[in-house]
């Protein structure tokens, strides 16, 4: 199992006010309405999530790099669990012709409202019980999802991950933080975690669970 931090470099382009996150607006309402998963977390105000999610080209480069890192080739499948809207399997698509591609995602809203391309692959499901036979994909992502669950959900879904991965290709990426400042700024600016760990923390998790990917994070410096 090896850390690489594939989407630190796109997470920090953008800029964040994370005191203004907290001052502006009743925070406990805005994370109230963003654990909906609904219109207002994908294409609501900004207090609420994403501020419009619309398909941009941003997820281009990280699939050639997975693509990449993990020889994905025609007649392969990968499954993104959390997909949202599909963007990042419809890179994959167009990187890879004759890909197979599967996502799965908590959100109804964010699966209707996929990318037209890809949206019949995808399914409404939970990361905790994914719907697939053992050992079914060649590769399995997770960007941004597990950090989302309850401690005893992670250890539910991350052997789920484990489980439907035909070999060691799997990806993992949460949020996390490396000092006490990088905490602070993710605690102001998250909207929709339930597990807050270190680095350390979560490699421990992800060993207890048998995981044998990769791993990377996202910090908000």
């Amino acid at each position: 199992m090896a850390e690489i931090n594939l989407v630190q470099t796109m997470h920090a382009s953008t800029k964040r006010n994370y005191v203004q996150r907290v001052v502006e607006h009743d925070k406990a309402e805005s994370a109230t309405v963003a654990r909906q998963w609904g219109r207002d977390y994908w294409d609501g105000d900004r207090r609420y999530g994403y501020g419009g999610y619309q398909y941009d080209g941003r997820w281009r480069t990280l699939a050639q790099t997975l693509v990449d890192r993990y020889g994905i080739r025609a007649g392969m499948s990968v499954l993104d669990v959390g997909c949202g809207k599909g963007y990042l399997l419809y890179e994959f698509t167009q990187i890879v012709p004759g890909l197979g591609i599967s996502g799965i995602d908590i959100s109804r809203y964010g699966v209707e409202n996929a990318k037209e391309e890809v949206r019949s692959l995808l399914k409404v499901g939970s990361a905790v019980e994914l719907p697939y036979p053992d050992h079914h994909f060649d590769l399995v992502v997770s960007l941004g999802v597990l950090h989302n669950l309850p401690l005893e959900d992670v250890f539910r879904a991350v052997p789920e991950i484990e489980r439907v991965g035909r070999r060691q290709s799997k990806y993992l990426m949460v949020e996390s933080f490396r000092s006490e400042r990088e905490k602070a700024n993710l605690l102001y600016w998250q909207l929709t975690c339930l597990s807050f760990h270190s680095p350390e923390t979560w490699a421990w998790i992800y060993n207890k669970c048998g995981y044998t990917g990769d791993h990377g994070f996202i910090f908000f410096e």
